[in-house]
């Protein structure tokens, strides 16, 4: 691979990220193919970090497809937890994966430690990219974004997904849900991250 990719295949079917990742990649005139459409299964997320199920989610999915691929890992690490539910965000209340229900998880989880203040909520947003040019790519291109707020007391707004009713940014006076979608992808974890990732992918063509 030589600079951006025409066609880059992305290794999850959530269908909020793949919203995310193709208005944002889809800006750059990258082509995104979401695994379902290749009916390439999840793989699995043994590893407690995200940068260890980040990478095995994308060397499955290139391997399977034949494809650069792209896989994500994110999560939400809120301090008072020490750093739960991180890795586990999309399961957090267990399976099926239900939002609502990690989210209520979260609020319980929080009350129970007695962390009312809104400075006993700090958290933040966790994204780890990483993108393989092949299964077997010995020099995988990693970049990762951590957008910073707290956790409501409430949730708030009906945008975005998983914890964005939650996930309350001071500066803003508002929660993540509560951003227009455009705004949210100049400042989402995503949005930090993968900027990261085209500078280096953008140093192969020189």
């Amino acid at each position: 691979m030589s600079g951006l990719p025409e066609r880059l295949l992305v290794a999850s079917n959530n269908a909020g990220k793949l919203r995310e990742f193709g208005s944002l990649l889809g800006a750059l005139g990258i082509i995104v193919v979401p695994q379902g459409e290749l009916a390439i299964p999840e793989a699995a997320e043994p590893y407690p970090s995200f940068v260890e199920n980040a990478l095995a989610k994308a060397r499955h999915a290139a391997q399977l497809s034949g494809l650069a691929a792209l896989a994500d890992d994110s999560g939400l690490c809120v301090d008072a937890l020490d750093g739960a539910p991180g890795v586990q965000s999309a399961r957090y209340a267990g399976e099926p994966r239900d939002d609502a229900r990690n989210n209520a998880q979260l609020l319980a989880a929080l009350a129970q430690r007695g962390a009312t203040a809104p400075r006993a909520r700090t958290a933040r947003f966790v994204c780890t990219l990483v993108l393989v040019r092949r299964s077997d790519d010995p020099d995988p291109l990693v970049a990762q974004g951590r957008w910073h707020g707290r956790i409501a007391l409430q949730p708030a707004g009906s945008g975005g997904f998983g914890y964005d009713p939650l996930f309350e940014l001071p500066e803003l006076g508002c929660t993540s849900a509560e951003l227009p979608a455009g705004r949210k992808n100049q400042l989402s974890h995503r949005a930090q991250a993968l900027p990261r990732l085209l500078v280096q992918l953008r140093a192969e063509q020189s």
